[in-house]
């Protein structure tokens, strides 16, 4: 096996998987190719992957449907890449499992730091670490304390819930619904604008600059991220 894994890219423009997979291969990864849903479930039942990339405009199914099918049974991370821009088709497929989001066109450069982020952020979750820690902010999960620059931060009950579950999926968007469900309940008929009013609290007590955040960042539309080493 390669050195970063196994890597299945799900798409079917055959220019999308020339320029891809050698791009991937001489980053590390093995990487397996389908050209639609159907093939990539069947790839996933018999092979283990460790990521997989997946264009939600597949030939036989939608690639929402995909995810929702990979997530009954794998928490393998998903970055969906796809010309689809609508902000209600992101936001549908990362409340569906996906782990990120990235249009075409789009920069190998970067699809590869999204691919790391989803990869650490899945293996976060996995090994119950106790805290997070970027070169700025340390979340202590044991003890329910926060820190920038290894200074406490003194946060609310909601804020430290909204800045624990985005310290759980560090690098990844997390969207308005994943958040109210994670602060408020998931039961809860929250409105998204409490989330932003909640967030603006929280900048001004992470950020140097609330205007121009460089911690807790926006995916307009969609959700927040939270910033990682490879951010800065």
């Amino acid at each position: 096996m390669s050195a970063e894994g196994r890597l299945l890219l799900v798409d079917d423009e055959p220019q999308i998987l020339r320029a891809l997979r050698p791009a991937l291969t001489a980053a590390g990864y093995d990487v397996a190719t389908a050209e639609s849903g159907t093939a990539a479930l069947a790839h996933l039942a018999v092979e283990a992957c460790d990521v997989v990339i997946l264009d939600l405009g597949l030939p036989d199914m939608d690639g929402k449907d995909v995810i929702a099918h990979i997530r009954e049974w794998s928490d393998v991370p998903i970055v969906v890449l796809s010309a689809r821009d609508l902000e209600t088709e992101k936001i549908a497929a990362l409340d569906l499992g996906a782990d990120d989001f990235v249009n075409k066109p789009f920069g190998v450069g970067e699809l590869l730091a999204r691919i790391r982020a989803s990869v650490r952020g899945r293996d976060r979750r996995l090994s119950g670490q106790a805290s997070f820690r970027s070169a700025e902010l340390e979340v202590n999960f044991a003890t329910r304390r926060a820190f920038i620059q290894d200074q406490e931060i003194r946060l609310t009950p909601r804020e430290y819930d909204l800045v624990r579950a985005l310290a759980r999926h560090a690098g990844r968007v997390v969207t308005h619904k994943q958040l109210i469900a994670a602060v408020w309940g998931p039961q809860a008929t929250v409105d998204a604008q409490f989330v932003r009013v909640l967030v603006a609290q929280l900048r001004q007590k992470l950020e140097e600059n609330p205007a121009a955040p460089r911690v807790l960042l926006t995916e307009p539309g969609v959700g927040y991220r939270l910033a990682t080493d490879e951010d800065a």
